[in-house]
């Protein structure tokens, strides 16, 4: 191999040298795992050349037999792992190798704790991968070429693991990859065969690709040794045998190869389809959530596999945007080799696919749930915000998901999303036709709301949403089991049967009584709201704010505005409660400017108690500074700011 004169040392990016050190601490105490994920992304590099040589069959450059050598080298201290696979460019092992190009890095360094025990499954899920090796090696060398490319396009990449690395062109006649890990002092239990072969028999039997070890076999009579290689794993697809022949064991060690997780999986789905259409899907649901669950367009879960050869691992046209944390394999007998994204789009075998694989996960959630409370518990502390999308991705399975999902409500006085909408309708009162809710910021803005008043006081149990997303799921979740949902934040208070004729009654007569006043408050209010009327959903608080009926929730419209969206805002309606002692001295304050000051203080505080913000801070600390003088020393003349 002649060495080209271009050759650069480098440095890691800095998340790599945290991840290195952090690696080499955390996982030590499973430190056989490198080996696992490095036979895994050699599998990998194999699955890619199939697929690419399916239109180019000249990349397999006359090789065509993919497998994964193992060897070891007592002298020299070192434990290779090589394979034929599609290799890669110099430009590929520095974006590869040199850089983590993931969403939620960020979010990842964050997370740590310095407890290793802890740390150690955050790593697992931000999956290291090739750096695993340096939990044993001091020093690891990788020679790579991309198939297709010349010889001269070989790659020698070289690092200690200290911050930096080299890499330099050679010429290299093999397509794929060779990485030589130069083992640390006292990493011998790696270089005995049998332990090696152990591992991968523990970690590794279910790789398709052949896995080759030599074996040395001595003649006796002769005494002359010949070496051949042995192929060490079963090589058997995992998921197209049968499910009573797999033990869990499998089933997650399969899992931690697909996703390149440390931990076992929540649950999984094996599911074989038989008839017109021929498919198997083995689906898994983590037990923690990657770091980039919230990267939407990040769509690489589940591989599709067509008999058997692998054909791609972009899942956007198999699973939904809402379970892009499952991950597996999905293997059809009736697609053609040559599928390409173009015809994903428009496959009726694909939609029928991806419709009965939906429709298998959402079963299997809903088994959980029902037998396994405590774990699906942790299902929705990990993934129910990324599960309710579905209520707005998925109108088909809208119910199946609806039943799916967890609140916390006013029935608990626990910010724990426990009460499913099923529990909320065996809790409905007597001619209660409507289940209610409120969006807010966080589970105290919700609780606290004035708006739960009347609620509280009759009993009825009102869902409280507090995430995001809730915003978009209450827009689009219109009705569940016949039973409409409905914000108590718009429109006007309507409680149909459970409102006595009492209330209607009372509610009549204060509007009529107080129409002056309301006048008034309008006028000094001018184009801030809507409409001001009298109301009975308050039983404490003076006044709030209530969004029309057609208009969307003050939430809603705070959170786009957040983010940037040019939205039309629409006029608030003030409520007040007729009954309250600081409405009844509103209606006897004659002094017009201080009426005015006094109603602003009004608005102004309930627009913060649903979490609003203030235009003017400054002029409401004034306004009620001074009112608190006047209470004070109400002989003083008020002198208000302008």
């Amino acid at each position: 191999m002649s060495v080209d004169a271009h050759k650069e040392t480098l440095g890691f990016q800095t998340e790599i040298k945290q991840l290195l050190d952090l690696m080499i601490h955390s996982l030590y105490s499973n430190k056989e795992i490198f080996l696992r994920e490095l036979v895994s992304n050699a599998s990998d590099a194999a699955d890619k050349l199939r697929f690419e040589a399916l239109s180019d069959d000249a990349l397999y450059e006359g090789d065509a037999d993919l497998k994964i050598w193992i060897s070891l080298d007592k002298d020299s201290r070192t434990l290779t792992i090589r394979d034929n696979g599609v290799g890669m460019s110099r430009e590929e092992v520095i974006e590869n190798i040199g850089t983590i190009a993931k969403s939620g890095t960020k979010e990842f360094f964050k997370a740590l704790t310095g407890d290793q025990a802890k740390d150690s499954q955050l790593i697992g899920q931000f999956g290291v991968g090739f750096y695993s090796c340096f939990i044993i090696a001091d020093k690891v060398t990788l020679i790579t070429r991309r198939a297709g490319l010349g010889k001269e396009h070989g790659v020698h990449w070289e690092s200690e693991g200290d911050g930096q690395f080299s890499i330099e062109t050679l010429e290299r006649d093999q397509h794929g990859t060779e990485i030589i890990l130069h083992l640390r002092e006292g990493e011998d239990e790696f270089l005995q065969d049998y332990h090696v072969r152990n591992v991968l028999k523990k970690y590794s039997d279910h790789i398709t690709l052949p896995i080759v070890m030599p074996k040395i076999t001595t003649d006796e009579e002769t005494e002359q040794t010949t070496v051949e290689d042995e192929v060490v794993n079963t090589g058997t697809a995992l998921w197209v045998r049968s499910k009573n022949d797999i033990t869990e064991e499998e089933y997650n060690e399969f899992y931690k190869h697909v996703a390149h997780d440390f931990e076992d999986p929540l649950t999984y789905v094996h599911s074989k389809v038989e008839g017109n259409l021929e498919y198997i899907s083995l689906m898994f649901i983590p037990a923690r959530a990657p770091f980039d669950l919230w990267d939407r367009n990040n769509r690489k879960g589940v591989k599709l596999y067509v008999r058997r050869i692998f054909i791609m691992d972009d899942s956007e046209q198999l699973l939904p945007p809402y379970l892009r944390f499952v991950r597996g394999v999905i293997d059809s007998a009736d697609l053609p080799l040559n599928i390409s994204r173009e015809i994903l789009q428009h496959n009726k075998q694909i939609d029928s696919i991806r419709s009965g694989t939906i429709k298998k996960i959402l079963s299997a959630l809903k088994s959980m749930a029902e037998n396994d409370a405590e774990k699906y518990a942790k299902f929705w502390e990990q993934f129910g915000r990324v599960l309710k999308e579905g209520v707005v991705d998925d109108p088909t399975n809208q119910q199946a998901i609806a039943k799916l999902l967890r609140f916390a409500s006013t029935h608990e006085d626990n910010a724990a999303p426990t009460v499913t909408l099923d529990d909320y309708i065996t809790r409905m009162k007597e001619g209660q036709d409507k289940i209610y809710y409120i969006t807010a910021e966080s589970f105290a803005a919700a609780k606290n709301s004035p708006h739960l008043e009347i609620f509280r006081k009759k009993g009825i149990e009102v869902l409280l949403l507090t995430d995001q997303v809730d915003e978009w799921l209450a827009t689009h979740l219109r009705d569940y089991e016949g039973k409409q949902l409905h914000s108590v934040t718009k429109g006007s208070l309507d409680l149909g049967e459970l409102d006595n004729e009492e209330d209607k009654k009372e509610a009549e007569k204060a509007t009529s009584e107080l129409k002056p006043l309301l006048d008034r408050i309008q006028e000094a209010l001018g184009d801030k709201v809507k409409e001001v009327r009298a109301t009975h959903r308050l039983t404490q608080s003076p006044a709030c704010l209530v969004a029309d009926e057609q208009s969307m929730d003050a939430s809603l419209e705070r959170l786009l505005k957040a983010a940037g969206q040019n939205v039309m805002g629409s006029k608030p309606v003030l409520e007040i409660n007729p009954t309250h002692p600081l409405i009844s001295s509103l209606n006897e304050e004659q002094t017009g400017e201080r009426f005015n000051d006094w109603v602003l203080i009004l608005f102004d505080q309930a627009l913060l108690s649903e979490g609003g913000q203030l235009d003017d801070p400054g002029a409401f600390v004034n306004r009620l500074n001074q009112m608190l003088l006047s209470m004070m020393k109400p002989e003083s003349p008020i002198i208000m700011p302008h």
